[in-house]
């Protein structure tokens, strides 16, 4: 009998990848959506069983987990992730689930300015508390921002634009976390009650990104620096909600300071293949990113 997993967030980047990889894998998955559209019945298709619920509303989550051996959480970078985090554990410990994949933040900090980076380590803390077995997972920063309507326009006209000085990251695939993600929902085996960081193969700093994305795009791509508080305005003209500028006007500081530093090799080791690269992942996205 195969192993029930429940995915939140199933219609997101990190859910609708683990939802591929966990049914790949031979898992039994139910996927949690708020709301039936195309998305929800495209994993349907994959062959996941759709079910609805909310983050907020704790009962929904219990009968989302009935039967549920491992559970997969994630929050948007968004206001409420703390009662999220109580109804889950709530739920879970009612229903009996035996593990949480919790998606962390590599920026989790409890002394941040960020108020999403502060109560990311405050929901980890409430896993923990909760006393039902937990991996958190700390991706940095995804290689998707390249894709966000924030920053694609600027990416179109050859212009990688962050505040970030001379910070350095290595950047990570949605893609290459679901495969993580499924992987330890099918087995978290020694890494139960672990801080598990998620990062690309490569750490570099912005000129170095340009640089790759310039040879795999085949024209040229320019850094461009510029100071946090201008950055946050920009977006926020951009209708960027208010939380999700508040958390990148505290974040980028933070980065430049050293905190998204560092390269790892976990998705490797947890799923026998390496993370993609940005170049890899800028010439599967070419057609986009270009603009055609």
């Amino acid at each position: 009998m195969s192993k029930k997993v429940l995915i939140t967030g199933a219609t997101g980047d990190t859910g609708r990848a683990a939802v591929r990889e966990a049914l790949a894998l031979g898992l039994e998955v139910r996927a949690m959506v708020r709301r039936h559209d195309d998305r929800s019945a495209a994993l349907s298709a994959l062959g996941a069983e759709v079910v609805l619920g909310d983050l907020q509303e704790v009962n929904t989550l219990r009968d989302a987990m009935q039967g549920v051996e491992s559970a997969y959480f994630v929050y948007p970078v968004a206001p409420g992730l703390l009662s999220a985090t109580v109804n889950f554990a709530q739920a879970a410990k009612e229903t009996g689930l035996k593990t949480i994949i919790n998606l962390s933040q590599r920026s989790a900090d409890r002394e941040s300015s960020s108020n999403s980076c502060r109560d990311t380590y405050i929901s980890e803390e409430v896993f923990n508390w909760s006393g039902v077995p937990v991996v958190h997972l700390r991706p940095t920063y995804f290689l998707e921002w390249l894709l966000y309507p924030w920053q694609l326009p600027y990416l179109q006209q050859g212009i990688l634009r962050m505040p970030v000085g001379k910070g350095r990251h290595s950047p990570i695939a949605a893609d290459d976390q679901g495969r993580a993600i499924a992987a330890l929902l099918k087995n978290a085996d020694g890494y139960v009650g672990k801080i598990v960081p998620l990062s690309g193969p490569v750490e570099m700093d912005h000129e170095q990104m340009a640089a790759e994305l310039t040879e795999a795009l085949g024209r040229p791509i320019v850094f461009q620096d510029l100071p946090v508080q201008e950055y946050a305005e920009s977006i926020a003209a951009m209708g960027v909600p208010e939380y999700i500028v508040q958390h990148l006007s505290g974040a980028m500081v933070d980065y430049q300071h050293g905190h998204m530093a560092g390269a790892d090799n976990n998705v490797e080791q947890i799923t026998g293949r390496r993370s993609m690269t940005v170049g890899e992942f800028a010439r599967l996205h070419a057609d986009q990113i270009n603009g055609n």
